[in-house]
This record gives structure tokens, sequence and C-alpha cells, in this order.
């Protein structure tokens, strides 16, 4: 994909999406338009925000959009959190809504604004003066339209997964925030989970030498939402009817990532994806439903296993899978190897070049690495955690906490709006693949060259 055919696309886009974005920028500017590395340097131009770092402040106060599964979840899990205050709440279901604020004021004894109405009632949330912080959890189609007014509103964006399904959406996202110069950032949680912090410090201790080659996926028996007619069901499902593609990369890709200093050292290159038969989503439907039911009805057209290949601009390779229809147990593979050894998740496992000439067998007791290598942040966070009621094992918790901590310490967030384009992508890439027959597709540059020179990534605490 040629990025200056894709910015002359993007001129002509008169969504709500550019709109919003462009509410962002000076006079005379469109969200959609081009600019040299020159440019950053002009006095009052757009710049990077490549570890972007906003002034420090004492407290944040979140507004809350979308308290459903997710984000009910991401309210309790929040408030423990210290330097973190919730002030507003908006969702269109009233019963939801009504459960997270009682939520917030028993634990604070302080009521949140409740936000409701129709589909716009977020811009009430997000205009708020006492809201400082915007956490999106609502329903794909809406992340990058309520993140980029967020944006516009020049409120710090937190938005969850994927943030955008088009690379359209994408590229409007990294131009909005770096006209307003705030944070937009991807809560990408699987990123703090405690195996994967321990293997980003060994992959920056050397233990698997120069990287080769990494596997992420997405492996989850999801069909039982089909049985949600209220929560998640009612809208996960129809992008199965929709989309042919991999729909969740993130969580599977955002570590692998972070070991391959994707978008500091190296970037993804191009992106080639296939699609198994669609066959277990209509099985399913067929044996647990009536003839009458609308589940019956519905054409899924999600195939049961996408798997995509990534190669990098430095030559590596990753496996991207996406499985949430087969009876099979979950999995995010998480897998990196080098010239020195190879680190694999579920279970984890780890086979190290010891200078023998023998195969190398894997190693499950990983006392000696978990003992030099642990995260010091899960460690020092270890009693914290215990008094949270995080439904993912403690990488929400880390990962709240370390938004915070680094918005009240005038540090850059771990992720920015270059990561969460850049994960986003294969959504829309792995679908234009498997339609064009499994051809290559090209990555956009999203920091524009500034991956060249960006500094690895660290998370300690």
């Amino acid at each position: 994909m040629n990025d200056n055919i894709n910015f002359d696309r993007r001129k002509l886009l008169g969504s709500a999406l550019i709109a919003a974005a462009a509410q962002a920028l000076p006079a005379g500017s469109s969200a959609a338009e081009p600019r040299s590395h020159a440019e950053d340097k002009a006095p009052g131009a757009k710049r990077s925000v490549m570890g972007l770092v906003k002034p420090k402040m004492d407290k944040i106060r979140f507004g809350i959009i979308g308290v459903g599964e997710r984000g009910g979840s991401l309210t309790k899990t929040l408030l423990p959190v210290e330097g973190a205050e919730i002030t507003a709440i908006c969702d269109i279901y009233a019963p939801a809504l009504e459960t997270s604020v009682a939520v917030v004021e028993k634990a604070t004894g302080k009521r949140p604004a409740a936000i409701s109405g129709g589909v716009e009632a977020f811009k009430g949330l997000i205009d708020r003066h006492d809201v400082d912080a915007v956490i999106i959890a609502t329903p794909w189609e809406w992340h990058a339209r309520m993140a980029l007014y967020s944006i516009a509103a020049g409120k710090e964006t937190f938005v969850e997964v994927p943030a955008a399904t088009t690379i359209e959406d994408c590229w409007a996202l990294v131009e909005a925030a770096e006209a307003k110069q705030v944070n937009c950032m991807m809560m990408e949680n699987c990123c703090y989970g405690r195996s994967e912090l321990m293997v980003l410090n060994m992959v920056r201790a050397g233990v698997f030498g120069e990287l080769t080659h990494g596997e992420g996926a997405y492996i989850h028996n999801l069909r039982y939402k089909l049985k949600d007619f209220i929560g998640e069901g009612t809208w996960r499902a129809e992008w199965y009817t929709k989309r042919r593609a991999n729909s969740y990369p993130t969580h599977g890709l955002g570590p692998i990532a972070q070991y391959m200093n994707i978008n500091r050292g190296d970037r993804f290159d191009f992106l080639v994806s296939t699609s198994s038969p669609a066959r277990s989503w209509g099985a399913y439907a067929e044996r647990e439903f009536p003839a009458d039911s609308p589940r019956r009805k519905q054409h899924f057209v999600m195939a049961d296993m996408n798997t995509s290949i990534i190669q990098t601009v430095q030559g590596r390779s990753i496996m991207v899978q996406h499985d949430v229809s087969t009876p099979r147990p979950y999995s995010r593979h998480n897998l990196i190897q080098g010239v020195k050894g190879t680190f694999a998740g579920y279970p984890d496992r780890i086979a190290i070049d010891k200078g023998g000439n023998e195969f190398e067998e894997w190693t499950t007791d990983l006392t000696e690495y978990k003992n030099k290598y642990d995260s010091v942040l899960w460690k020092n966070l270890e009693k914290e955690m215990r008094a949270s009621p995080d439904a993912h094992g403690g990488m929400d918790f880390v990962m709240l906490w370390r938004i915070v901590y680094c918005l009240r310490n005038g540090l850059p967030l771990d992720q920015n709006v270059y990561d969460g384009a850049a994960w986003s992508a294969p959504f829309d890439l792995s679908e234009q693949s498997v339609r064009d027959r499994s051809r290559p597709k090209d990555f956009p540059d999203f920091t524009r060259g500034q991956w060249k020179s960006a500094p690895p990534l660290t998370i300690e605490t």
C-alpha cells in the first residue's frame, strides 16, 4: 500500500471520524493532510507524539464510556488505583449504567455523573470539565469515533482493542493525536501479563539473542456469546457475518511487537493472510438454537481460523492467528525466538542453546528465569493486586496502575497511538489479503519515519 495514495484517499473522506479529528486542527488544515518531517520542527506545526510527555497530574479524573461486561470490570479495577478518580460514567443501557455508578458510589462515597440517552450521549461525558481522561469500552464500531471526539476535546484518551477497524481510521487517530498533542493509547492489557513482562526483560537482557521470529494469537472459543442477547452477543456476532479477517489481532500481536521493538527500531512491513472455511459458528447455531431462531438465519463468514504472516522491515517474521469458534483450549501463543533460544506460552516453556550439539528440549520449570527476570512492577504491586477485582488475573490492574503512574509522574505512556494503529491494522489488511488470494498488503508507516530513532520500551517501576 502506497502511503501517499492513502493520504489522497483519506482527503476525500467526509465521515464523522475525519470531521471529529479536524476539530483539533488549526484553521485551514486537513486531518488527512500529509506533512514532511521538516514540518514537525516548524513552529506551530503538528509534531510527533512518540515519547509524548504531559505535565504531571496529581489526580486523574476519569470518565468511562461503556460499562457492560468489559467496561464494568475496568471500573471496579480502577477504583483502588491511587491517584485515579471516576467522575463520570456513560452508557445507553440504564441497568449497566446504574450498576457501575452504584459501585463507584459505594467504594468512594461520591456519586459520579451518570450520562445516558441516545448514541451521541458520550459527547456529554467527554465535554465535562471534571474529566481529564476518557476510557472507551464500547462495541468496536464506536472505538475510533469516540476516541476522535475525545482527542479533539483535548482529553487523554484510552480505548479498548482494537483501536480501529480500518486503515483510514487508524490514520485518523494518529493525525488527531499529533494535532492536539494528547495521548491516545489502545489498552492492550496482555502486554502487562506477568509472563509477557518477564519475557520482555529477558529479551532486553539478550537471553534469546537476536530475534528472528514470533507468534501471537487469539484462540478463544466464544461461541457461547451467541446466547447473549443483551450484552456482547448483541454486537460481536454481527461482525462475524460481515468481515472475513483477523478481527482481534492485538492480544497476541502486542507483546510480540514490544519484544521486537516495533515502532522503536523496526516496524511492520507487509502482511499476507489466509482464512479457513467458516463452519463452526453455523454448526453451533444449528445445534443450540431452534429452527426459527434469528441465530439460525445468520450467515457467518468469519473463518474458523485466520492465519496471517507479517514481515518486518528488518526481515523478522510474525505469525498471528485468530480462532474464536472452534472447541480448543485458550491460547495467545506468545512465542518469541532468537539465535540463542525460544520462549513459548500456553504452557510457558523455554529452550536455550547451552552450547551442546543435541536438540534442545523444552524446559517447563522456569524458576531460575522467574527469579532473575520477573517483572519488578508485578512484585511491587502484589499486595495491592490481591485487593483488586481484576477479571484477568492482574494484568488489568497493572495496566491501569501504570497508566495513572505515568500521567502522575510526567512519563511517556508505554503504548502510544502509533502502536494502537499498527497493532489494529491487521484487521483491515488481513481482510484485504484474504480477498486478494493472500497477496501481500503493505503496512503504512504510521510513525512517518520516527521508528528509526525511537528508543526501545522498558517497563519497570
